[in-house]
């Protein structure tokens, strides 16, 4: 028994979990197989480290619950991940180990104490989103005159128009846009689930004209890069820094905030919820699994908690003047 424990390869395992589990069995997205695939290089190269040993010949026992908390606190300090980005990974560190005691039942104690590491809990933010003035600054900053500005600007104008997620703008193909009567875009999302997000006159009209653009690649791609494929996340972080920086010259109030696609994204949902479209709706648009999800937005705007004030009856408080308390006893509370 103890030989077997020993023997046991990390390497065939692993990538069963991905070929088969993954991809064969659950079919998950490509989203997900690309965030479990950095979690595990993150890890396998943090395990290099560690333990001096190629990851191809780690034992699969070698990746014990201490080796994966001091690679979960790896990620939060010296990285600075936050701890919902050190969930996540723990997320795909469980899922693979729930598969390996199915495929390596030998190591039952070892893959008990890794699922038993819990998440860690933290402190909600409030929503971030865009104001009606920041939203126009931010469509007017690209440049129409270059064929980057002209992809950026239409990128930026969906974004804002549909809420679609980050992977699903720059999946998105020219097969997947309808233009016609009911003009819409077709969206395969977050777990797989298939949507349809209708699109507004301004948006048609400008995706019209980039439709007419030149094609770059193999004319698939509806917002490419200069080679013709998707736009890389970090290739879009870079368009939105940069036309964010400019916007702020005419708009004061985008310098310090961090624009992102889901800053967008979550813009879009307060419009919809500020216009008195219901949760439900918002929650198909947006292609969430839940109604509940949807329940961030309530909180994010201070103007609908003004609007709910205003309509409650205000207490008549009662006016004292104010009196120093005796410094003394202050000065033992302040201890």
């Amino acid at each position: 028994m103890t030989s077997a424990i020993t023997t046991t390869s990390l390497a065939p395992l692993l990538q069963r979990f991905f070929t088969q589990r993954l991809m064969q069995q659950r079919q998950v997205s490509p989203h997900t197989i690309s965030s479990y695939r950095d979690t595990f290089r993150l890890l396998l190269t943090f395990a290099q480290q560690r333990l001096h040993t190629q990851p191809a010949g780690l034992a699969f026992d070698q990746l014990d619950a201490p080796l994966i908390v001091a690679f979960l606190d790896h990620l939060e300090k010296p990285r600075g991940l936050s701890v919902r980005s050190r969930n996540l990974r723990l997320t795909a560190i469980h899922s693979f180990f729930r598969y390996a005691a199915f495929e390596a039942p030998a190591h039952a104690a070892q893959i008990q104490r890794v699922l038993a590491i819990p998440n860690k809990r933290f402190t909600r933010t409030l929503v971030h989103f865009l104001t009606r003035p920041e939203v126009e600054s931010l469509l007017a900053a690209p440049d129409l005159l270059t064929w980057f500005g002209r992809r950026d600007h239409a990128f930026l104008l969906v974004a804002v128009q549909t809420g679609l997620r980050l992977s699903e703008m720059t999946g998105l193909t020219r097969e997947d846009v309808t233009l016609g009567i009911g003009a819409h875009l077709h969206v395969i999302g977050k777990g797989r689930k298939e949507r349809c997000t209708p699109l507004a006159k301004p948006t048609v009209a400008v995706l019209k004209t980039w439709l007419c653009e030149p094609p770059r690649g193999d004319g698939r791609v509806l917002f490419p890069n200069a080679r013709g494929t998707r736009l890389s996340p970090d290739g879009v972080h870079y368009l939105l820094v940069r036309h964010c920086t400019a916007a702020a010259k005419l708009c004061p109030s985008l310098k310090g905030k961090r624009v992102t696609v889901h800053v967008l994204r979550h813009t879009m949902a307060l419009d919809l919820l500020q216009a008195g479209v219901d949760r439900s709706v918002i929650a198909l648009w947006l292609g969430h699994e839940s109604v509940e999800t949807t329940q961030i937005y309530l909180e994010a705007t201070l103007a609908m908690k003004e609007q709910a004030l205003a309509k409650t009856t205000s207490l008549n408080g009662r006016f004292s003047r104010y009196r120093p308390g005796d410094q003394l006893l202050g000065f033992l509370k302040s201890l």
